[in-house]
């Protein structure tokens, strides 16, 4: 049965470009769409850190990431893609069975990533990677949901030395494989984007943005032909840093003053009460 979210969510996909904000609460959920955006991607970072945890695979388990998947998305009618890192499993078998769950959540499109927190072998090996993008676009298709499958290549953010390469080669590889959306995290070069946009025509492309880069600006991402610009941890680290900030300045100065930033009671309060 089609997911109601699901059924809109490939439509901003189709032509022009978007940005998906990656809340990682409840509450960050509901200011975002507040805010006016059109729909949400969760950030296993930005939640990792809420809970204390640092942002890797075995920090938290599958029951904790289904369970925050699924309150992102009951938080707002937007649709919600889920960052669902490398699908929390290295045999095929359990890789379906937790794309299965993850669709179960309510989302409107989930990733996949090759990478496979080994230090010593950073990327699922080519053949493989592909097949578990195959597998994981089976498994969608059992659900009869129409959930969006994104495919990332974490060739840059691995630091491979042939990253570019790897990564055009391997999206493309992905999205024969049955993705819809193709997405290589970290990379920053117009050029190299250009030529990623080119290489996966017409499927659309992900770009993701987390720090200021000079002239990736939303205009000229599209003007690329990007369709979809999320920012990962980004949001979830600039309230961190705005946090830790504002407590230092209060431990060491004994004044209140970096409070005046604060967003006003008032304002929160009437987003939460809607």
């Amino acid at each position: 049965m089609t997911n109601p979210k699901s059924s809109t969510f490939p439509a901003l996909h189709a032509s022009g470009c978007f940005i998906i904000p990656n809340p990682w609460d409840i509450g960050s959920a509901k200011i975002l769409h507040h805010l006016g955006f059109k729909a949400l991607a969760t950030t296993s970072a930005g939640f990792a850190f809420s809970r204390g945890l640092p942002d890797e695979a075995t920090a938290l388990s599958l029951t904790d990431v289904l369970a925050h998947i699924k309150e992102i998305v009951e938080a707002t009618p937007l649709p919600v893609n889920a960052d669902f890192q490398s699908g929390y499993a290295d045999d095929l078998e359990t890789l379906a069975r937790n794309v299965t769950l993850c669709v179960q959540t309510g989302v409107a499109g989930l990733s996949i990533e090759d990478a496979t927190g080994d230090d010593a072998s950073p990327l699922y090996d080519r053949a493989i990677a592909i097949e578990r993008i195959r597998i994981a676009r089976k498994a969608i298709d059992a659900t009869g949901t129409g959930v969006l499958l994104t495919a990332r290549c974490e060739a840059f953010l691995v630091g491979d030395p042939d990253a570019e390469r790897v990564a055009l080669d391997r999206l493309v590889a992905f999205a024969e494989a049955g993705a819809d959306c193709l997405y290589a995290p970290r990379v920053t070069s117009a050029e190299t984007i250009s030529r990623i946009v080119k290489a996966v025509a017409p499927k659309p492309v992900n770009v993701l943005m987390v720090s200021p880069v000079p002239g990736l600006i939303f205009s000229r991402l599209a003007d690329l032909g990007v369709r979809r610009i999320s920012v990962g941890s980004a949001l979830s680290r600039v309230a961190l840093g705005a946090f830790m900030r504002a407590a230092s300045d209060i431990l060491k100065t004994g004044t209140f003053d970096s409070l005046a930033d604060s967003a006003p009671f008032k304002d929160l309060n009437d987003i939460f009460t809607r």
